[in-house]
């Protein structure tokens, strides 16, 4: 699996994320990047104005949000907690 993210992922990683969020979102993205669908990740399609995008928990109430390119490539586009992601 290859990952790719947007401008809008990163700037939310560096300013909404704790250092410790961080390495747990580093963390959980290598862990996606071998298996995408692993169970505690929650995978699920997200409907509203996410239609087309899904997203994964990564421990407690932090989400990233991602859009499947194709087959074997994700784009991360939002990472934050729930209130965060869904205003």
């Amino acid at each position: 699996m290859l990952v790719r993210f947007n401008t809008d992922f990163d700037r939310q990683f560096k300013e909404r994320l704790t250092n410790r969020q961080k390495i747990q979102v580093l963390d959980s993205i290598d862990l996606f990047i071998d298996k995408p669908f692993r169970e505690n990740f929650r995978n699920h399609a997200l409907k509203g104005e996410w239609l087309g995008y899904r997203s994964i928990s990564i421990g407690g109430d932090l989400r990233l949000h991602f859009k499947m390119i194709d087959d074997e490539t994700a784009y991360f586009v939002a990472v934050g907690n729930h209130d965060q992601l869904y205003k």
